[in-house]
């Protein structure tokens, strides 16, 4: 029997990125595919809980079962979970290919690694794509062969509990992409810069733009690193958000009332 996998997104289920997804993931198995209805870039982790999710069945992938949804990446995940896929077992979540990179900090923005990491917490092994090429027409062909190779080496081997891979891909104008770098996330943020303007009728509004700021970036062991030098960079994630060395540190807390 043929894998089955999940192919969710955030840049909408009409992106170049999930047809891309989808169509060398059906090298490897059965697919299913439950994405956004629109793009939901910078989402993060939302899940929609104070009004309706409206979901229907498309045919943009042909013979592929394929439903568009109103709700979040993550939205995605649970509806296909629990609703469409709930007496089946999901061998392989995969989210993207994310038109941007989800490099460092942006991770936590991202609505493509959040549904990665919601098929994490739901026990699925899960990946998220993304290509470092905002362009809607990016060019794919130089990564389909490491999506397909990265995918079937977790449908064999498996991954860690509780983790996610966050894998990003230099694009294709950079040069041929030199191999694959397991590494961890840099540390570093983006400093955020608000455009004031006036709408017509006098009311005051932003458009929030802004650059990154690598912390460190002298390190050759990140995933920043490994985009910057044509790699493939893959790093593995988890959703539990514990300081465990703090612990030891605010023990203090414990004996101020």
């Amino acid at each position: 029997m043929k894998p089955l996998i999940l192919v969710t997104n955030d840049d909408g289920i009409t992106s170049k990125g999930i047809k891309v997804l989808i169509e060398e993931m059906s090298e490897l198995g059965e697919v299913f595919v439950v994405a956004p209805d629109s793009p939901n870039s910078g989402m993060g982790h939302a899940i929609t809980v104070a009004s309706t999710i409206h979901i229907k069945k498309s045919p943009i992938f042909g013979s592929i079962e394929s439903y568009e949804c109103s709700g979040t990446p993550a939205d995605c995940v649970k509806l296909a979970k629990h609703e469409f896929l709930k007496d089946r077992k999901i061998d392989l979540l995969v989210s993207g290919i994310n038109h941007g990179a989800n490099s460092s900090i942006s991770v936590i923005y991202s609505g493509t690694m959040s549904a990665a990491i919601e098929g994490a917490i739901e026990g699925i092994p899960s990946i998220g794509f993304s290509l470092d090429d905002f362009d809607y027409n990016a060019d794919f062909g130089h990564i389909r062969k490491y999506v397909r190779e990265i995918a079937a080496h977790v449908l064999k081997n498996g991954l860690p509990a509780d983790t996610a891979l966050n894998v990003n891909f230099p694009k294709a104008s950079a040069g041929p992409i030199k191999g694959v770098k397991v590494g961890r996330q840099t540390r570093g943020y983006w400093h955020e810069e608000f455009d004031s303007r006036v709408d017509p009728s006098g009311r005051p509004y932003f458009w929030m733009g802004g650059h990154y700021v690598n912390s460190e970036p002298k390190a050759e062991d990140t995933d920043v690193w490994a985009l910057e030098n044509n790699y493939v960079s893959v790093f593995p994630c988890h959703f539990d958000l514990t300081h465990y060395k703090a612990l030891v540190e605010i023990k203090g807390l414990e004996d101020i009332i």
